[in-house]
């Protein structure tokens, strides 16, 4: 049963995503949440992030709207069946998250690049650091690593509980962007999804006027969260419109984290 540490919510402060707006998170640090309790919060749209899950809270803007897919419904388009044949080449490993230097010089160089791109603060994790915020411990965590021969290439981090599965971050080397790592993280995560008899895939928060995280809606049919409802409180998912053919091709374009991308190492705000 969940041991709840701390319950707050944070000042506003500019936003990442958006410019002249504020934002905000709700946290809840925890320990010992069970694949169950988990759901009922993904089912509300709070994400995890090491001890720390999450929700927005902002007012009045409303702009992160939490997304969800239903593996047995989700229909690739032509450009995401691409990246995923690409992303074959790569061997796949799933397993608990670990610590070593591979994983930690893997981060430090995808962090650079959004350093360069985005203008993150930069940031070099120590073992600690990489401990809390990718390998804490959690009976519903794991990693896929994805691997290049024996060279470690990209990394995800995902939640799996009985019937969901979460993409929580993904990282990779700067060397396989061209591939769309990013799209096909996501068609991976489909595929390990549907596997283990998941019914729904947790994307995070979509946000229309961000180019970064706009692309999450390509993903369809994808449903929409209405709301921030309480733990007490009905959850209610909407299907949302589907966008057509030209548009939806714009989703071979994210090389970035990716949907699976929290964002949140290194002083930018998770999602």
């Amino acid at each position: 049963m969940a041991r709840l540490v701390r319950h707050f919510i944070e000042e506003p402060r500019d936003c990442s995503y958006l410019q002249s707006v504020k934002a905000s998170l709700e946290y809840r640090l925890m320990v010992d949440v069970t694949p169950m309790e988990l759901e009922a919060l993904m089912l509300r749209g709070w994400r995890r992030f090491g001890p720390a899950y999450f929700r927005p809270a902002c007012t009045p803007c409303g702009e992160c709207h939490s997304i969800r897919l239903d593996v047995h419904r989700f229909e690739p388009t032509t450009s995401q069946r691409r990246a995923l044949k690409r992303s074959n080449r790569f061997r796949v490993e799933v397993g608990r998250p670990r610590i070593d230097a591979d994983r930690l010089s893997l981060h430090q160089n995808w962090h650079g690049t959004r350093e360069d791109a985005r203008g993150w603060e930069p940031t070099q994790l120590t073992e600690d650091e990489y401990a809390t915020q990718f390998a804490f411990p959690s009976s519903t965590g794991r990693e896929m690593a994805w691997y290049d021969g024996q060279r470690l290439v990209a990394l995800g981090l995902v939640d799996v509980t009985p019937n969901c599965f979460s993409a929580a971050y993904f990282f990779y080397h700067p060397d396989i962007a061209r591939l769309s790592p990013g799209v096909g993280n996501v068609m991976r995560c489909v595929e390990l999804a549907r596997e283990l008899g998941c019914q729904h895939m947790y994307l995070g928060y979509r946000v229309q006027d961000c180019a970064s995280l706009t692309y999450k809606g390509y993903f369809q049919p994808h449903e929409i969260l209405s709301g921030r409802p309480a733990m007490h409180e009905p959850a209610i998912w909407k299907e949302a419109p589907v966008v057509d053919s030209l548009q939806k091709g714009a989703s071979s374009s994210p090389g970035g984290g990716g949907p699976s991308s929290s964002e949140g190492a290194g002083g930018s705000s998770p999602r």
